[in-house]
């Protein structure tokens, strides 16, 4: 009688491999999906406190790179105000151009 624990020599290990089973697989459809989730979640915010900072320093670098060409041409002081006007100039047409496109694929 093979179903009678007493006399199955099998029984202990195939009920613990049942169970692991069971475990194992209750685990990956609830723990590792909320796992995946907190690690995209926390790699986002790194991502993006990291893409504003790069992107600050870049703007900082352009302005300051500007400057130091157009102090070639004109003086220093003037220099920065152009260089203020020549980048607040670009960022205010590119925000008209994407003011513009905003509803451009809904109509």
């Amino acid at each position: 009688m093979p179903a009678n624990p007493l006399t199955d020599p099998n029984w202990a290990t195939e009920t613990t491999d049942k169970l692991v089973s069971l475990i194992d697989n209750v685990r990956a459809q609830t723990t590792q999906k909320v796992v995946y989730a907190a690690r995209g979640a926390v790699f986002g915010v790194i991502a993006v406190l990291l893409g504003t900072l790069i992107a600050v320093i870049a703007v900082v670098g352009l302005m300051r790179g500007l400057q130091a060409l157009l102090e070639l041409a004109v003086g220093w002081d003037r220099a920065v105000y152009l260089s203020y006007f020549i980048v607040g100039a670009v960022f205010s047409l590119v925000g008209l151009i994407m003011f513009r496109k905003r509803n451009a694929a809904a109509g």
